[in-house]
């Protein structure tokens, strides 16, 4: 009988990641050089970001991207919460705290979710319809929660690990400063505001979360669990973007 083979969507998965297949552990720098290869699976290359960078995204779906996205900005500190719940280290606690601060602010009006918050508005998403999240797609919510379970149910340096998505950030925050006054001349300056803080706090984070992960997983099973939680993370974000593409196509 004729068979008939489904042909994969474009947009269903990120491009597979080059997990090494480990025989022995691998040294701390070839760790971190198969960690950096994840790059070409960041969701910078989703189709989204893509017409973002070509200057193609309608207001409507700027729109409905940032006010998606406060989703995970909210559960960025309370996965980080979670993480320094699970960690015996205090050194390490009270380093990886800074984290929440950063998105948190120390009083109210301050960090990178408020920032966020200004950037919708700058979007024209009023403040009320931001922070209440009425435009948050269900889909969106369970995927970003997903986050939130990964960092509160594996070994706190497993979830370290997940973080590690923050190696390929740098980029994708460049490119947004640089493309956004070029095609989008309707965007305000200070919409920018949040994308050039990370580029500041994400780099740090970089080598804070690069050092864990090269300290405590110098086996071929805690090596491969890096590698499972940045793939993860990958796919997480990837899901993310793919929803929101999808949910706003013109």
């Amino acid at each position: 009988m004729p068979t008939t083979t489904l042909r994969a969507s474009e947009l269903a998965t990120p491009p597979k990641p080059p997990v090494p297949l480990l025989t022995r552990p691998l040294t701390s720098k070839e760790l971190e050089d198969a960690l950096r290869n994840f790059h070409g699976s960041y969701y910078v290359e989703h189709p989204f970001h893509k017409l973002m960078y070509e200057g193609k995204l309608t207001r409507r779906q700027f729109q409905g991207w940032v006010a998606n996205r406060l989703a995970y900005q909210r559960v960025v500190p309370r996965k980080d919460g979670a993480i320094l719940s699970n960690c015996p280290d205090p050194e390490v606690r009270r380093q990886w705290i800074q984290r929440i601060v950063d998105h948190d602010g120390t009083r109210a009006g301050e960090g990178g979710i408020e920032l966020w918050i200004r950037l919708g508005i700058a979007l024209g998403v009023s403040r009320e319809e931001m922070e209440d999240e009425r435009h948050v797609l269900p889909a969106v919510r369970t995927i970003c929660e997903s986050y939130v379970w990964f960092c509160k149910s594996k070994p706190w340096v497993q979830a370290c690990a997940s973080s590690l998505t923050e190696l390929f950030a740098p980029k994708i925050h460049q490119q947004r400063i640089e493309s956004f006054p070029v095609h989008y001349p309707w965007i305000p300056p200070e919409a920018l505001d949040y994308f050039k803080s990370r580029l500041v706090q994400a780099p740090r984070d970089v080598k804070h979360g690069l050092a864990i992960v090269q300290q405590h997983c110098t086996t071929v099973e805690t090596q491969r669990m890096a590698f499972e939680a940045l793939q993860f993370k990958i796919e997480m974000l990837w899901s993310l973007i793919d929803v929101i593409h999808n949910a706003y196509k013109e």
